[in-house]
């Protein structure tokens, strides 16, 4: 597997390197919270980054209802309301609002810890442009629900069977990312499947992706979770088999050529069996079995074209992208 979607060694590497001196300036990094009636913990969020450094932080707020914005301003954070709703449509926004070369992003919740900023901004300075915390390799026992954590595992492995690359905890709201490589991610997603978007479009694009451990804790119990398990894990297992339209059309496209398939054959099954049984003939079912069985053999082969077509594609971005390396190192030797 290629090492921009391999994320194991790099896990590792900057586990060991948890001791070495930052890598990444604070004052080139914004720290970005979306938030959404977080005024129970957003303070102690921010206060645990300035304590550290880090006083470029900027609040995408999503119109609530508490003193969220007021507490925020109070602890010296740059404030803006989204025109629209949901996370994904606040993370979008809040790119205009960024002018430093690096974005640190979490949500305001207080389950994530300042402390691990500096590993998560590590990666950065070793070259990689989208860091992933994972929350499962330090995560509190009443953090996640069991049927929160059962979906998010599911999740995982449905993004990697899908998608073919290992991110051990895709939906992490803890991410630091180049603001040059976030910007060229055609994001579309307004709710909580920005995370799911972020990954996809990380492989899809050729950005350098690597996962560091970072610690997850309980929401405090005075903050109430704006997360619906059933809704939105359904919403995030369609998005990723949406996105696999682009990423990965055999997939796609396969299953559910494979499916038309199926379906035909079963119906051809049963006119079949009517017919030696009673003699009976279904007519429109058998068209009906027939046109299922071709329209899966056609979204079959789309499935095979589609696929040798984005192939070729990311086959030829690397080229470019190699040339475009080796002109920029010979233009600096000169």
């Amino acid at each position: 597997m290629d090492d921009a979607v391999h994320a194991d060694s790099p896990a590792r590497d900057v586990a060991a390197a948890g001791d070495e001196s930052r890598g990444v300036s604070p004052d080139d990094v914004c720290v970005l919270i979306p938030t959404l009636d977080e005024g129970a913990t957003i303070g102690e969020v921010i206060d645990g980054f300035r304590e550290r450094g880090f006083t470029n932080v900027l609040v995408a707020d999503g119109g609530s209802s508490d003193d969220t914005r007021e507490i925020a301003r109070e602890r010296g954070a740059r404030v803006f309301v989204q025109s629209g709703e949901g996370k994904g449509q606040a993370v979008r926004e809040a790119l205009d609002y960024v002018d430093v070369p690096y974005v640190l992003m979490l949500d305001g919740d207080g389950t994530y810890d300042p402390a691990d900023a500096d590993r998560m901004l590590e990666p950065l300075a070793r070259g990689y442009e989208h860091v992933i915390g994972d929350r499962f390799a330090d995560m509190d026992d009443d953090a996640m629900r069991k049927l929160n954590g059962f979906g998010n595992r599911l999740i995982n492995r449905a993004f990697r069977f899908i998608h073919g690359a290992e991110y051990d905890d895709i939906l992490s709201g803890y991410r630091a990312f180049t603001t040059e490589s976030i910007r060229r991610l055609p994001l579309e997603s307004d709710g909580f499947t920005i995370e799911t978007e972020l990954a996809v479009e990380c492989v899809k694009q050729g950005v350098d992706t690597t996962v560091v451990p970072v610690s997850y804790s309980a929401r405090p119990e005075e903050s109430e979770t704006n997360l619906h398990p059933i809704r939105d894990g359904g919403t995030i297992i369609l998005a990723l088999y949406s996105l696999a339209k682009t990423n990965n059309p055999l997939f796609y496209f396969g299953s559910l050529g494979a499916a038309a398939v199926v379906s035909g054959g079963a119906i051809a099954l049963y006119v079949l069996w009517e017919w030696i049984q009673y003699q009976q003939g279904h007519e429109i079912m058998a068209v009906v079995s027939a046109a299922a069985v071709l329209l899966g053999v056609q979204l079959l082969m789309f499935g095979v074209l589609s696929d040798m077509i984005v192939t070729l594609h990311h086959e030829q971005r690397q080229r470019l992208e190699r040339i475009s390396r080796e002109t920029d190192r010979r233009d600096r030797e000169r």
